[in-house]
């Protein structure tokens, strides 16, 4: 996805021209090797001093049609990111609204959406809903932890975490306006690792959890309580950390990685809810209702023929703890074991049978350390 900056909309929405040596210069070089599916005019514009609003319809506009002469309107869409700020309102899901200070641009930029079956472009945050309003939004909530639910009164669908419920508002605030054949695109969402002494929830097993729990929520193609089996394509927001960003201490530590390209903590992107590794390596944390770990008791010889039948005839893909890849460190028969018992565990039901390993696997229930 490639974007074009709030400060280049003038110009962009005047002149076609330098639109045509925008594509040429900045597009058309590394198309298609570069995966290129959309490009998002402006970003989150509504959040923006000045009146840069106005001027984003013209320049999508002006962008669709520099794609169309060369071909690529097609396969590359044309759209814009917003912030959840768009809404005026977003609880309940079924009362989401966009607030009407931005209509005068919103309305002509959904009818460009549904007319070339772009999506809308949306960065959602579950994690500044807790942190800004912690007596109304639990942890558990905003992590996809809850095991309670929240029941929309106008609908009657049951909500089980924030990320879901914000969503489906912004599907309810486009089918008030009328517009039921966009789809929502999720081009921002994460949680901190670090924060200031205020922001007690950014750490990095929460920001792993989430994590975590949002790419198996995706994968499922589960959808959300509104939309059911809608497959949702999402952003994780961000690749690195941002150590020169200003701001608060949150605002540079939502990365997956550190500026060095060290791992601040690792993920699973298969969505299996596998063993995941944290930062230290010195312990393997487990996220989920039961596990099946290693017993600390087992000998190496009933250990090691444990992992060959789990990673052969168990049918478990064993590739991320072969040497270098994610889950190979700390390089321990214990460490290996858990990760190829856990998903045998996990793929089979979750049952006791799932965990014997002839006496070498144990449960483990959620947050224990190995």
């Amino acid at each position: 996805m490639i974007g074009i900056t709030n400060s280049d909309l003038l110009p962009f929405s005047q002149f076609q021209s330098n639109v045509d040596t925008w594509l040429r210069n900045s597009i058309l070089p590394y198309y298609p090797a570069a995966r290129i599916t959309c490009i998002t005019v402006g970003a989150e514009v509504t959040e923006s001093p000045g009146n840069a609003s106005a001027l984003v319809v013209p320049a999508m506009h002006n962008v669709l049609v520099a794609l169309k002469k060369v071909g690529l309107h097609k396969k590359i869409k044309v759209s814009s990111t917003h912030s959840l700020g768009v809404l005026s309102r977003s609880f309940p899901p079924s009362a989401g609204a966009f607030n009407s200070s931005h209509a005068f641009f919103l309305k002509p930029m959904l009818e460009f959406l549904a007319e070339n079956q772009s999506p809308f472009m949306i960065d959602i945050y579950p994690y500044y809903a807790y942190r800004d309003s912690p007596n109304n939004v639990s942890l558990d909530y905003a992590l996809f932890e809850s095991s309670s639910e929240v029941i929309d009164p106008n609908t009657g669908l049951l909500y089980t975490n924030m990320f879901d419920a914000q969503i489906d508002a912004i599907y309810f605030a486009l089918m008030a306006l009328n517009f039921r054949t966009i789809k929502v695109m999720v081009t921002e969402t994460g949680w901190p690792s670090k924060g200031s002494s205020k922001e007690k929830a950014a750490t990095p097993d929460n920001a792993q959890t989430y994590n975590t729990n949002l790419i198996r929520h995706v994968i499922n193609n589960s959808g959300t309580p509104a939309k059911l089996g809608e497959e949702l394509d999402i952003y994780i927001f961000s690749l690195f950390n941002e150590n020169r960003k200003p701001g608060i201490e949150s605002e540079r530590n939502w990365g997956l990685f550190y500026p060095d390209q060290t791992s601040v903590y690792n993920l699973d992107f298969s969505g299996k809810g596998v063993l995941e590794m944290p930062a230290n390596k010195n312990s393997t944390s487990f996220n989920g209702t039961t596990w099946c770990i290693a017993s600390s008791n087992a000998s190496q010889l009933d250990l090691q023929n444990a992992i060959d039948w789990a990673c052969g005839s168990g049918n478990v893909d064993c590739s991320a703890i072969q040497p270098s890849q994610p889950c190979f460190e700390p390089d321990t028969l214990v460490s290996h074991a858990s990760y190829a018992f856990n998903s045998y565990y996990q793929q089979n039901g979750a049952t006791d049978v799932a965990c014997s390993f002839g006496g070498t696997g144990v449960k483990s229930r959620q947050g224990s350390k190995l």
